[in-house]
Formats: structure tokens, sequence, C-alpha cells
């Protein structure tokens, strides 16, 4: 009985490549079923990374450079380019250009020791590290070295004389190209060292805590931000939204600055609707006259950004009583 080629085996048809970029710079290639549901693809990664923990972080991809979360209940194939879906695979080793795929933290805390895990905390502290890297919280530029200790100690352990000396960290892997700009390498490389010093003896894991701790203070850093328009004839998106711990802020667009209109807790907003591209925000306690009306562009962006509001909401809410627990368990300490 002759063996069917393999590009008439069924099974075979059915495979695609994807390649997940995770937040520390490494990828893993899987090969997967077209038709496999974006939570299944979240279990097989989270398996191979040996996260137990999972739940602050999704599946992303880049659509007009901005993050797409996926919804877990969907099929991959929906967030696919159409090319892709096509390319049936051609035998072992002979599959067609991967599908790129972000894993990245879709739901930002402002305490890391809501993360049991140690791998989801090593993940969500480099997600951080490359946010930090596009911070412009020039009022807080101290805080940008105070991080940098505490991710050396993270990644080279315990300051040596005879090991970290010179040029040990690259300078552009730690600060924002402003903060190194202003003050050059030659004065960081200097003045750092002594920083890392004084983290003697901390752990990875407490080091990672510290500058999670620290990262999330600075105002666009645990921030996930999304273009918005002031009306239907909008061309270039005029306004941002920006999704936070604590809950949303509108910003105004000026050249290459945003100047922040709005910030709304989630205990202050009574009310979130989207209605094909139209998006209104209902303050509590205000009377409805005075609702936001902005628009999204598209339908497809509305129903993403809803659902990411909504489980932030969800997520916020549900966390509050542990995140009490955690401040008096620091206070007693």
């Amino acid at each position: 009985m002759s063996k069917l080629p393999f590009h008439n085996n069924r099974v075979m048809q059915d495979r695609r490549s994807v390649c997940i970029f995770l937040p520390n710079d490494d990828s893993l290639n899987i090969i997967i079923n077209v038709k496999i549901l974006c939570q299944e693809l979240l279990v097989q990664v989270c398996d191979l990374l040996r996260l137990k923990d999972c739940h602050l972080f999704g599946l992303s991809v880049i659509q007009n450079n901005e993050h797409v979360y996926m919804d877990l209940a969907q099929k991959l194939y929906k967030y696919c380019p159409k090319e892709w879906k096509k390319e049936a695979s051609k035998g072992i080793d002979q599959f067609g250009p991967p599908m790129i795929i972000h894993f990245r933290v879709q739901f930002y805390v402002e305490n890391g020791r809501l993360i049991s895990d140690r791998t989801a905390r090593y993940y969500y502290y480099w997600h951080l590290r490359k946010q930090v890297l596009h911070s412009q919280c020039v009022l807080r530029e101290e805080a940008y070295f105070l991080l940098t200790a505490f991710a050396l100690q993270a990644d080279l352990g315990d300051f040596k004389r005879n090991k970290h000396y010179g040029k040990y960290f690259e300078p552009e892997a730690y600060f924002p190209a402003w903060v190194v700009a202003k003050r050059g390498k030659d004065y960081i490389l200097k003045h750092v060292p002594n920083m890392h010093k004084d983290q003697f003896a901390l752990t990875a894991s407490e080091a990672h805590l510290k500058y999670i701790k620290e990262a999330v203070r600075l105002d666009d850093v645990a921030v996930h931000y999304y273009r918005l328009y002031k009306d239907k004839r909008e061309v270039e998106a005029s306004l941002t939204l920006g999704l936070t711990t604590r809950g949303i802020q509108i910003f105004q667009n000026l050249d290459e600055e945003k100047q922040l209109l709005y910030d709304f807790p989630w205990t202050n907003v009574g009310k979130l609707v989207f209605v094909g591209k139209k998006f209104e925000i209902l303050p509590d306690g205000l009377p409805s006259a005075r609702k936001l009306i902005y628009y999204t562009g598209c339908p497809l962006r509305s129903r993403h950004l809803l659902q990411l509001l909504s489980s932030s909401h969800r997520l916020y809410m549900n966390l509050q009583p542990v995140l009490r627990q955690v401040r008096r368990l620091e206070e007693n300490e």
C-alpha cells in the first residue's frame, strides 16, 4: 500500500507555523493546527514557559501600531494574515513564513506580590523593562537610576568589584533614550555601580518585586494606549485613550506630547458604551448630558476596546481585597 505524499495529507495541510515573541526578547516557534482556539495556544505557550499563573498575560497581534489582544474564545485564524491561513504545509519543515504573535502583559497590577508565580513575575518584570525604555517622565529622572539598580541586581546578582567595572552593562538597555542623551553614558556608568552595590544580598525574585513596585509608579509605564477620534471625519487621531491599573485617561495629542484631559478612576466610571464606531463614557454622578463621545474608527476596534476595558475593570474590582491584605502585610514588615 503506497503512502500518501505530505501535500495530500490532511493533517499536515492544516498545520501552520507561529512565532511567539516574549517580553525578554526570546521567542518560541510552534507548529499548530490552523483552527486552534486562542485559549489553546495561550495554554501551550504557558506550558512551554512553565508558567503556572498566566491570567495577567495575553496574546496580541500588532495592527496599525497598536497591540490588539486576542479574544481567547475565538479561533486564531480570525487574527491572522490572509496569506498565512491559505499557506498550507508542504510537509515537515516546509511551512510558510510564521505568523508573528506577542505574548505580553494584558492586565497590569500595581504590586508584584499579587503575582504568586515567580516565572510569571519574571515575564511581568521584563514587560515593564521594555515599557520603561519608552517612558517620558522627565520630572522623575531619579526613578530610572533606581530601576536600573534593581534590574542589574536581578540580572547580574550581587555587585562584584573584580567583575562589575567599566562598561559592564549597556545604558540603552536600562534607560530611556532621553536620559542617556541628557546625562551621557559616562555619567551613568560612573554613578549606577554604587546604586547596584546598595542592593547587595537581594535575590533576583526580590529585585523583580522592587522593580515592579517602582516602575508602576511612573505615569506612562503600566498603561495601554489606543487612538481615539473626536469625530467620524477625523483622519489623524487627535486623542489617545490610556488604560491604567486604576482606570481610564483621555489625552489630547499635541505634536510629540500628550496632554491629559480627563482621568477617570474605575470608581468614577458609571458606564461604557460602544455602538459601532462610537464610544461613550458616562462618568458616575454626572448628568447624562455630560457623557463624553468619541470614535474608534471601526466596529472591530470598538469590540476589542470594550472587552479589554471591561476585563480590566472586573480584575481591578476583584483584586482590591487582596491588594488591601498585601498593603497590610508590607506595613507590618
